[in-house]
């Protein structure tokens, strides 16, 4: 698992690569939460080339929507693969956290 983050305009778009599972999901959550500044108004999530993601990378989607919904800021996920897709839908978490098709959508949905 790999992740490379760019911040433009008080949003962090984190790119996550490879898989999320319980070997290395605690690492995931520590990372995406070290590059998130108290300044953010929304993370996007990009999950284009996140290959597999267990429930322990599920649970961290979670806290870390939970966490930044808590001072107002927002967490969406972007560009998920058909099979990453279809696990964020049959788990629900598609209900909780916003989902678009592209970061450009995911940014304009900030914005509107």
């Amino acid at each position: 698992m790999d992740i490379a983050t760019e911040r433009r305009d008080g949003v962090l778009s984190v790119l996550v690569s490879g898989r999320i599972d319980g070997s290395n999901a605690a690492a995931f959550e520590e990372a995406a939460k070290a590059a998130m500044e108290d300044s953010d108004r929304a993370v996007v999530m990009d999950l284009e080339k996140l290959s597999y993601i267990s429930s322990a990378g599920l649970r961290v989607l979670l806290m870390i929507a939970k966490s930044l919904s808590g001072r107002g800021a927002k967490l969406v996920l972007c560009s998920l693969s058909d099979q990453i897709r279809e696990v964020v839908e049959i788990s629900g978490f598609d209900k909780i956290i916003p989902v678009r098709a592209s970061r450009a959508d995911a940014l304009a949905s900030l914005d509107a």
